[in-house]
């Protein structure tokens, strides 16, 4: 087990999307997170305690996590001196990189000569199976995105949480590190081997009471050259009876893809339907989330009210605005 509380390091994080895990901890576990680490060009703020190693010890904090997602999940050599010196001052180290602390020598030598724990989140723990396909009893919804980092995962917490408040049998399943680092369980879908990411995802969700909804985080998007294929696993794997489309309106180009524009809710919505239809004859687009967080509430509202009109279906900003529309659309199926 990961101890807590946490002191969230942000290291040299270039903006505040690529502290992204980090901002995550903060907003759904802040009991969790006792202060912040930066170090000097740090572009990320989660508007905790800037505390050095020592504030941090003396406040309670017992594991330094790595709070931030950067392209490729590497461990920047800038970083070394201050891992190093966090484990010889008594922190426990946790990441959800792909580039693994247990790979890094020099720190396992230190973590062993001062009886640190080196905690791998994105590190798969189960065999998984190949995906089967079979009908799984229960109901499960999926966000799915325009883009990389738009609010999926925010959005399926923000569902766990309106749906548990009305007394619905409601489960949120993490298949990121950030929401791994939240809920303390789930599967790091984007480090399973690719013939088995979807069969890990009927892994976590399986046959459940009819009336039970499985919340599906959603990864990367079908769009996103990059990240398409953990989308597509969680498609097929999930089965999903709903979809919630996630947007974020101010991006210019898909993130990290300067030369791709976003696609369109409704060329989203086509696509993951289709795809969706595949494994659930009955899958279908229930409502749209939208991330305004870079608008005004005005804006936002405007925003907001018009993919209404011109799509027919619910749309909010969950986490501004609460999730009551996605939900009720849910509880209609």
């Amino acid at each position: 087990m990961i101890q807590t509380p946490y002191l969230l390091f942000l290291g040299d994080a270039p903006d505040q999307l690529a502290a992204k895990v980090a901002q995550g901890i903060k907003d759904w576990r802040p009991e969790f997170a006792i202060g912040q680490f930066r170090m000097e060009g740090c572009k990320a703020d989660m508007g905790l305690t800037d505390m050095t190693l020592e504030e941090a010890k003396a406040a309670g904090a017992k594991t330094l996590v790595i709070g931030v997602a950067n392209r490729g999940g590497v461990i920047s050599p800038a970083w070394k001196k201050v891992l190093v010196t966090a484990l010889e001052e008594g922190f426990d180290l946790a990441s959800g990189l792909h580039n693994l602390l247990r790979d890094e020598a020099d720190l396992v030598a230190v973590a062993e000569a001062t009886g640190r724990e080196l905690h791998d989140v994105r590190v798969p723990e189960v065999d998984y199976p190949i995906a089967n396909g079979v009908k799984r009893t229960g109901m499960r919804v999926l966000a799915v995105g325009t883009d990389c980092s738009v609010g999926k995962m925010y959005t399926a917490l923000c569902l766990e949480k309106e749906m548990r408040a009305r007394g619905m049998k409601a489960d949120f399943r993490a298949t990121g590190q950030t929401g791994i680092l939240i809920t303390g369980d789930g599967v790091p879908l984007d480090a399973v081997v690719a013939d088995f990411m979807a069969g890990s995802i009927e892994y976590i969700t399986p046959d459940n009471d009819a009336d039970h909804w499985d919340i599906i985080e959603g990864q990367g998007s079908l769009f996103h050259v990059s990240y398409s294929g953990v989308t597509m696993a969680l498609i097929h794997g999930g089965q999903p009876d709903a979809l919630i489309v996630c947007h974020e309106p101010t991006r210019e180009h898909m993130r990290g893809l300067p030369g791709y524009k976003l696609p369109t809710l409704e060329a989203v919505r086509d696509m993951a339907t289709s795809l969706a239809q595949v494994a659930n004859p009955d899958a279908k687009v229930v409502g749209y989330a939208i991330n305004t967080q870079h608008m005004s509430e005005e804006d936002a509202k405007a925003y907001v009210a018009k993919v209404e009109a011109d799509l027919g279906l619910p749309a909010t900003d969950p986490f501004r605005f609460g999730a009551a529309k996605l939900v009720d659309a849910l509880a209609a199926i």
